[in-house]
C-alpha cells in the first residue's frame, strides 16, 4: 500500500474522554473513529488487525474441529422468553418491535439461537459431539460504555457452542477448547492467565476466563507464581462477607485482607496483578436445551437434553488489548501475528530520484514475496513521518535518507527503539531475516 493513497487519518489530538492508552493510540493513529458512547467504526488499519486475529481463531478452530456459521445478529424474543433470559438479562438487551409488532432483540450472546439451529436437526447420539462457532457483531446496552474499544455497547466477538451426549465427553472437549485458547492468545504475543471466574448471567459452572495481563485492566486476578493456577477475585474470596466499603478493584485492600495466601494447588505464593478479559469458557450442562426441548435419543432410544459448552472470546477487545500491554509514549507497538503491516518503507526525500529508486525496487520485491508492507511516499518532513510511523506502530521502518550517498540505509525496530544500519545492496536479505 501507498501511504499517498491510503486512509490513515493520524490526529495529534486524543478523545476527550479517552483514558486508556489504546483508546488513545487506536484513535489517533487512524485504527477507530467513535460514532456514538459506546459505538466505533473501523477504518482501513484496525480491519486488517482484526482481519489478522479472526484468520488465527480459524485455523486454531479447524484444528478441534469447530465448523462455522453465522447467525442472525436479529434474534425474535420468544427464544429468549422460552429460555427465560429475557427478563435476566435486564436492559442491557436492546428490543424493539418491527412493522407487524413482533418483538425481536440484538443478540448480546446467541446461545438461544444456536440451540434452535441444532435442534430437530440433531436427533441422534451418532451425530454427536457437534461444536459450532461463529466471529459477528453483538451489542449490549451498556449502562457506561468506556474505554474505547474495551468496553463498547457493540462490538465484534467469537461464540462458539458444544453439543455433547455426556458429560465425560464436554469435559474432553472444554478441555480441548481451553489449549486451543492458549494457543490463539500466544500466537497473537499477549501474556496471560487462564483464571477460574464466575458464569454470570449466561449460566452454567466450569467457567473460565483468559485474562490478558495489563495494568490498566478492570479486574484483578490472584495468580501463583509456581504453577498456572489464576483466579478472579470475586472467586478467590467470599465477596458477600466483604464491608460494603471494600474495594474488589483495590489490590492494596486485598492485600490487607488476604496477605500473602499460599496458592490452592500447589505451594507457590499468590499474588495480585491486574488483567483484561479476553475469553471466557464454561460448561453449560443442560441449562438451555431443557428450557428449549433441544434434545436427542442417546444408544438405549431414549430421549435427552443436550449437554453442552460455551466458547467466547472477544475480538475488537483483543485489538485494544494487544496495545494496553504493547505500547510506549509514542504509540502503539503491534505483534508480529497482530501488525496491519510488517514493513514499512520510508522516504526521507521523495524528490531524490537515488531514494525514490531503492524505495520503488524494495517495496515491489517485498510485494512480490506477499510481505505486507507500506511504502511512506509522502512530501511531508521526515520528522512528522517519522512520529507517524511510531504512532501507528510498524514493526520495522526502513528509512531511506541522506546516508544512501554512502550507501547505507537504516531499520528502525519498533519494539526496541533500536536503528541499525545496513548497506543498501543487503536491505532485502536483512528485512527476511527479521521477519
Amino acid at each position: 500500500m501507498r501511504r499517498s493513497k491510503a486512509f490513515i487519518p493520524t490526529t495529534k489530538e486524543a478523545p476527550s474522554d479517552a483514558v486508556l492508552a489504546s483508546h488513545i493510540f487506536l484513535s489517533r493513529a487512524g485504527f477507530i473513529s467513535q460514532v456514538a458512547s459506546g459505538l466505533y467504526s473501523y477504518m482501513p488499519l484496525a480491519k486488517k488487525v482484526i482481519r489478522k486475529i479472526e484468520n488465527v481463531i480459524h485455523e486454531e478452530m479447524a484444528n478441534v474441529g469447530a465448523q462455522e456459521v453465522e447467525l442472525s445478529f436479529v434474534a425474535p424474543s420468544d427464544l429468549w422468553i422460552e429460555s427465560g433470559r429475557i427478563d435476566k438479562f435486564g436492559k442491557e438487551l436492546l428490543r424493539f418491535y418491527d412493522r407487524k409488532e413482533k418483538l425481536f432483540v440484538l443478540g448480546p450472546t446467541h446461545e438461544e439461537m444456536m440451540v434452535d439451529l441444532v435442534r430437530n436437526r440433531i436427533t441422534s447420539y451418532k451425530n454427536l459431539p457437534l461444536n459450532l462457532y461463529q466471529i459477528k457483531t453483538k451489542f449490549r446496552d451498556e449502562v457506561r460504555p468506556r474505554f474505547g474499544l474495551m468496553r463498547g455497547r457493540e462490538f465484534i466477538m467469537k461464540d462458539g457452542y458444544s453439543f455433547h451426549a455426556s458429560v465425560e465427553d464436554l469435559d474432553r472437549e472444554f478441555n480441548a477448547l481451553e489449549d486451543a485458547y492458549k494457543r490463539i492468545i500466544k500466537r497473537l504475543g499477549l501474556d496471560f492467565r487462564v483464571v477460574e471466574a464466575d458464569s454470570g448471567a449466561i449460566g452454567g459452572t466450569g467457567s473460565k476466563e483468559l485474562m490478558v495481563l495489563a495494568d490498566s485492566g478492570e479486574d484483578t486476578i490472584a495468580v501463583c507464581d509456581k504453577c498456572e493456577y489464576g483466579a478472579n477475585i470475586e472467586v478467590f474470596m467470599d465477596m458477600e462477607e466483604l464491608g460494603e466499603d471494600f474495594d474488589a478493584s483495590s489490590v492494596s485492600d486485598i492485600k490487607e485482607l488476604k496477605g500473602d495466601d499460599n496458592c490452592p494447588h500447589c505451594d507457590g505464593k499468590l499474588s495480585l496483578t491486574k488483567g483484561i478479559e479476553v475469553g471466557h469458557i464454561f460448561k453449560l450442562g443442560t441449562t438451555y436445551s431443557k428450557a428449549l426441548k433441544a434434545e436427542f435419543l442417546d444408544e438405549e432410544g431414549k430421549s435427552k437434553p443436550f449437554i453442552m459448552g460455551t466458547y467466547g472470546m472477544g475480538v475488537s477487545r483483543l485489538v485494544a488489548a494487544v496495545i494496553e500491554q504493547h505500547h510506549d509514549e509514542n504509540g502503539c507497538i503491534w505483534t508480529k501475528e497482530t501488525a496491519p503491516y510488517t514493513i514499512n518503507i520510508m522516504i526521507s526525500n521523495v524528490k531524490d530520484e537515488a531514494q525514490n529508486t531503492l524505495g520503488e525496487e524494495l517495496y515491489l520485491k517485498l510485494l512480490g514475496e506477499n510481505i505486507e508492507v507500506m511504502i511512506d511516499d509522502r512530501k511531508d518532513r521526515f520528522g512528522f513521518k517519522m512520529k507517524d510511523a511510531e504512532l501507528i506502530g510498524f514493526p520495522f521502518t526502513v528509512i531511506i535518507g541522506k546516508e544512501l550517498e554512502n550507501g547505507i540505509v537504516q531499520i528502525f525496530n519498533r519494539a526496541t527503539r533500536e536503528k541499525i544500519s545496513v548497506p543498501s545492496g543487503e536491505i532485502y536479505k536483512k528485512i527476511m531475516e527479521l521477519i
